[in-house]
């Protein structure tokens, strides 16, 4: 009976022991938080990836681009014809400088120089300048003679055509606002200068012959006058069409009228005012056969100075030199920048240019200088600003300043006559007149 007692309290411990010790383990997990077991899961990751920004740069347009036709309306043919060789070498020389430069620099235009053959008649000037403009053309440097100026004249001016005359000078056709420039002085200047050498060296009484266009009886407007309020006399002189090729009847009537003023004055005191271009070579060799013609002076002007067919042609060279033919022409300053084209021309031509060749070479550079100002290739504009780009400019002409009417203002002439060196016939610079004090340096006796 004690032992089975003993049996039954073990048995009660032991079970009262397991009860306790989960409860104690219920207490416990209740009294403590859980233990959080972190589980990583393993998404996929989205890649963000970044478009990138299309920033869009504006080059900026050159304003000017490609190929720019500037035109050229030489008297390639005709009574000019050397002279428009000259000026068309120059301005060759001058395309070429102005496109290396334009390439250098990096510019992406060039200059292309299209050049037409006026036959220095006027009708044909207009006829090339309306086939420059049907190509785009703005701009056309030439119409050398004044008559050809002022035949194109209204048809520039309606169609807003620039044109620049290297070498026209008649003073009827110093018009501002219009769209012709002249780089030359006008007449009224030139008429001046001559009025006065032929005063200077003793002349009396002049008998004149010349042209009958806008040019020569722009001159014959001037000098006579001139020459009369300096104390000379005047006869009624000869105009002759400019297009004739023989002279014989206005040589004859010449040969009188001369003969009857030296019989009043005196062969030394008559002198013959010539305007021509080059027809000068028929009329004086047509004149070499009246001794009368031989006995007196002869003067003319820039038409008929440093034409080599004069020296070439044997009568016409000798009458020249017996006559001391002294021909007025613009002179342009000398200058490094002179010296430089005038051996480039002479290199190319094998003589050296007249002085307007240098005023188309700096018409062309004045130009091209314009339309980089007004950044377009358009008549109007370059028009615009030409004038104030003249001014800043001292080209191979030496400084080109224009006056209210589009021409130079600047107005010295060199005084040029042939002469006989080492048996050849040559042109040389006899001497020059000074506007600023209406005076004649002589450099040279004849």
């Amino acid at each position: 009976m004690g032992s089975k007692r003993i049996g039954i309290t073990t048995t009660v411990a032991a079970i009262t022991i397991i009860v306790a010790l989960i409860i104690g383990g219920v207490i416990g997990y209740l009294a403590k938080p859980p233990e959080v077991v972190e589980k990583i899961v393993e998404k996929p990751v989205e890649k963000i990836v970044e478009k990138p920004v299309e920033k869009i740069v504006e080059k900026p347009v050159p304003a000017l681009s490609g190929e720019i036709p500037i035109g050229a309306v030489l008297c390639l043919t005709g009574a000019l014809a050397t002279y428009a060789e000259n000026e068309k070498v120059a301005l060759e020389i001058g395309v070429s400088e102005i496109n290396d430069m334009l390439r250098k620099s990096g510019a992406p235009v060039t200059i292309k120089l299209l050049v037409e053959d006026s036959e220095t008649k006027p009708d044909v000037a207009l006829e090339k300048l309306k086939s420059l403009a049907a190509k785009g053309v703005k701009v056309v440097i030439g119409m050398m003679s004044s008559a050809e100026v002022r035949n194109v004249k209204g048809y520039a001016d309606a169609n807003k055509i620039l044109i620049i005359s290297p070498s026209s000078t008649a003073p009827a056709l110093a018009i501002a606002d219009d769209y012709v420039f002249r780089l030359p002085p006008d007449d009224t200047k030139q008429g001046s200068a001559m009025a006065r050498v032929m005063y200077d060296v003793g002349i009396r009484c002049i008998i004149p012959i010349w042209r009958g266009d806008a040019w020569g009886d722009g001159l014959l407007a001037t000098t006579p006058a001139r020459f009369k309020e300096l104390g000379g006399a005047v006869v009624e002189g000869i105009r002759y069409d400019p297009e004739k090729k023989e002279f014989s009847a206005e040589v004859a009537a010449l040969a009188s009228k001369v003969q009857d003023a030296v019989n009043r004055y005196g062969k030394d005191k008559v002198g013959v005012y010539c305007v021509s271009f080059e027809e000068y070579e028929t009329i004086s060799v047509q004149a070499s056969e009246y001794p009368i013609l031989k006995e007196v002076r002869w003067f003319g002007s820039d038409g008929t100075c440093l034409s080599m067919k004069f020296i070439e042609d044997k009568v016409c060279a000798d009458f020249s030199v017996k006559t001391k033919f002294v021909n007025t022409y613009f002179a342009p300053a000398e200058s490094r920048k002179l010296v430089e084209l005038r051996e480039a021309i002479k290199a190319k031509i094998g003589r050296v240019p007249d002085p307007y060749a240098y005023n188309a070479y700096d018409a062309l550079w004045i130009t091209v200088k314009s339309m980089f100002i007004a950044e377009k290739y358009d008549a109007e504009a370059i028009r615009t600003v030409f004038p104030k780009v003249a001014e800043a400019t001292f080209g191979a002409s030496g400084w080109v300043k224009l006056n209210p009417a589009g021409d130079r203002e600047l107005a010295d002439y060199d005084l040029w006559a042939i002469v006989v060196k080492d048996g050849k016939y040559e042109w040389v610079k006899a001497g020059y007149y000074s506007g600023a004090t209406d005076s004649v340096t002589w450099l040279v006796s004849l």
